[in-house]
């Protein structure tokens, strides 16, 4: 593997750590509707300003969401919204472990 095959595949790991989580995963489903204020993921997600405030920065840095000041209130978007359009390969694969798993049930 060369040295930019390497930060390549980095990158790409680091983006889906970021959405390794279950409350940063919900806030990049919530983006996808279009740009939300803090105020209204912290209201979604039972936690407080800072812990939604840290998830967002984790995001952030991984290059999944980008901010906007406005007054007091920051907003946020996804940069790229066809990030998720790979949900529907991961819910096929969870349904495939299901019947997989459910075959020996039976």
């Amino acid at each position: 593997m060369t040295d930019r095959e390497k930060a390549l595949i980095g990158a790409k790991a680091n983006v889906f750590k970021a959405l390794g989580h279950p409350t940063r995963l919900w806030m990049a489903e919530q983006l996808a509707a279009g740009e939300k204020c803090v105020c209204e993921l912290v209201e979604g997600v039972d936690a407080d300003f800072s812990t939604i405030s840290k998830h967002l920065t984790i995001l952030k840095q991984a290059g999944v969401v980008v901010d906007e000041k406005r007054g007091k209130q920051v907003y946020y978007r996804l940069r790229v919204p066809c990030i998720l359009n790979m949900m529907p390969c991961v819910e096929a694969v969870i349904q495939a472990n299901l019947d997989h798993h459910l075959q020996f049930l039976k």
